[in-house]
């Protein structure tokens, strides 16, 4: 009887309560096993633990209860090995990362070999949403990232390093807002900030057969502002000449010739376009070239004449939203924004440009009103580099008088418009018959155009009764989306509202489409 107690103080502790429970009904089937007998009816199970123990134990006693056992215990711990050790086959669901707007220039001199096609998880419904498909091509670097690795020689009149930092933003202003809305972009540097956006774009499409259009980044712009004073014609035109033969090569380029395909420059179309035997002012060929002709151009400033596979895109200025709200928020801050000034210029003279004369009449009127604020530039540092001595004085104008200089269009356009402040025209080829895609056709409705030789600029402002001005006013704020450039690193599909990039795709799309239905276009390759 000794035994049998020791057995009973410590078997009990290998039993979980399960087991315990296990062998508390087996012995209610085997009450001859109990090694107590009932004395009474009050006593038969006053020490319920020592009697469950004592049966559990005797029932260990028994080979074949043992063996069951250890198969229990056994198939426990491995099926908790199978649901905690081992991964599942699926597949951990991962939110997006968008890639950084600071695009590396290392290791990409090489031509890229085609990639296996890889379409992000999120991509269907966006796709669904913007409409159109743009497949991006991945060009030798030297045709656009590879250029900034001199970028201190990027433009012959200044060092465009400051410029070409954060994807083309530059550098960020304080004193604006938050430092990742407001930047001191240069004017001439939209193909940069394309690029960017269109590394994220939801309309992107990693497979060529799928595109509604192929966009071929080429930094033209930079490297023709680099090559101004190449004396060499051949030499200055060669990358450019490159390009057209590379990209002619191409196996989507046949589908349609380069109807479906096109370029962003972030220079005026003159910058491409010179003719031999005429003034050489640093052009090089590159809109003249046959395969380039083929295909749709976005610029700054189009040709007014020659420019038929020409489309102007806005300058851009220094806003760059990441949201909708921080849009919104600038929007209501203008409709509020008390205007002191009646009219406003901001601008240089102009020598020995015959469409810039008026510019001289402009300043002479302007310094001799005291309706009108002046911020007249000069060469090197000066205050119309600043953003916020530029958008401090066309925020409190009315009007901002837009005339033309080196050549017809200027990105004193969009930093009016930008500012709440109605642009007046002095020549129709400054925006109306540029960025018709952007524009109201009625333009009436946001700027006053001046076509007079010797215009008596502040009479004809004050004729416009208050009324209409605000109207005008808020047509000219409702236009400010769509001539932004967001942040490259945002969504348009977070947004409320299309960007200037998604604009000009929508009316690419329903170009090129109209453009092949036309030629009854073969899509197949």
């Amino acid at each position: 009887m000794s035994i049998l107690k020791s057995q009973i103080s410590h078997q009990p502790h290998f039993l979980s309560p399960s087991s315990s429970f296990f062998f508390s009904m087996s012995s209610r089937k085997h009450s001859s096993l109990s090694p107590v007998p009932p004395a009474s009816e009050t006593e038969t199970f006053k020490d319920k633990d020592a009697h469950v123990a004592a049966t559990a134990t005797l029932l260990l006693l028994k080979p074949h209860f043992k063996y069951a056992l250890y198969i229990f215990f056994f198939l426990s711990i491995w099926f908790l090995l199978l649901f905690f050790w081992f991964p599942s086959d699926k597949p951990p669901v991962s939110t997006p990362i968008l890639q950084s707007s600071n695009i590396d220039v290392q290791n990409q001199w090489a031509e890229p070999e085609e990639k296996a096609p890889v379409e992000p998880a999120t991509k269907a419904a966006a796709e669904e949403k913007t409409g159109e498909l743009v497949y991006v091509y991945e060009l030798p670097a030297k045709f656009n990232v590879g250029l900034l690795k001199e970028c201190d020689r990027l433009n012959v009149y200044t060092n465009m390093c400051p410029h070409v930092a954060n994807g083309g933003l530059g550098r960020p202003v304080s004193g604006m807002g938050p430092n990742t809305t407001w930047f001191a972009t240069h004017q001439f540097i939209a193909e940069m900030i394309f690029h960017a956006r269109m590394e994220n774009h939801p309309s992107r499409t990693r497979r060529p057969e799928k595109a509604d259009l192929f966009y071929v980044p080429f930094y033209g712009g930079l490297h023709a502002s680099s090559k101004f004073r190449e004396s060499d014609l051949a030499a200055r035109d060669a990358l450019a000449v490159e390009l057209a033969e590379y990209i002619s090569r191409q196996r989507w380029w046949k589908r349609n010739h380069g109807a479906d395909h096109f370029l962003a420059l972030g220079r005026t179309a003159w910058d491409f376009m010179r003719t031999d035997g005429r003034t050489d002012f640093g052009a090089n060929r590159l809109l003249r070239l046959p395969p380039v002709k083929n295909m749709s151009v976005l610029t700054v400033e189009r040709h007014p004449w020659e420019g038929s596979n020409q489309y102007g895109i806005p300058y851009p200025s220094y806003f760059h939203p990441s949201t909708s709200d921080e849009m919104l928020t600038w929007q209501n801050r203008m409709r509020r924004q008390p205007r002191r000034h009646l009219f406003s210029f901001v601008g240089a003279p102009r020598i020995g440009v015959e469409k810039a004369a008026i510019r001289d009449e402009i300043i002479h009127q302007c310094a001799e009103s005291t309706r009108c604020r002046l911020l007249k530039c000069g060469s090197g540092a000066s205050q119309c580099h600043e953003p916020t001595q530029v958008l401090n004085v066309m925020t409190r104008s009315e009007f901002c008088l837009q005339a033309a200089g080196d050549s017809f269009t200027r990105r004193s356009t969009f930093d009016s418009i930008l500012s709440g402040c109605i642009p007046v025209f002095f020549s129709p080829h400054t925006a109306y018959s540029q960025y018709s895609w952007f524009l109201p056709a009625d333009h009436k409705t946001y700027s006053v155009f001046i076509g007079d030789e010797n215009p008596r600029i502040e009479a004809e402002l004050l004729k416009i009764p208050n009324d209409q001005i605000q109207k005008m006013r808020n047509t000219v704020i409702d236009l400010i989306p769509n001539l932004t450039y967001i942040h490259p690193n945002s969504s348009s599909s977070d947004f409320g509202f299309a960007d200037a990039i998604d604009v000009a795709l929508g009316k690419l799309t329903e170009l090129v489409k109209s453009k092949l239905h036309r030629r009854g276009g073969d899509l197949t390759v």
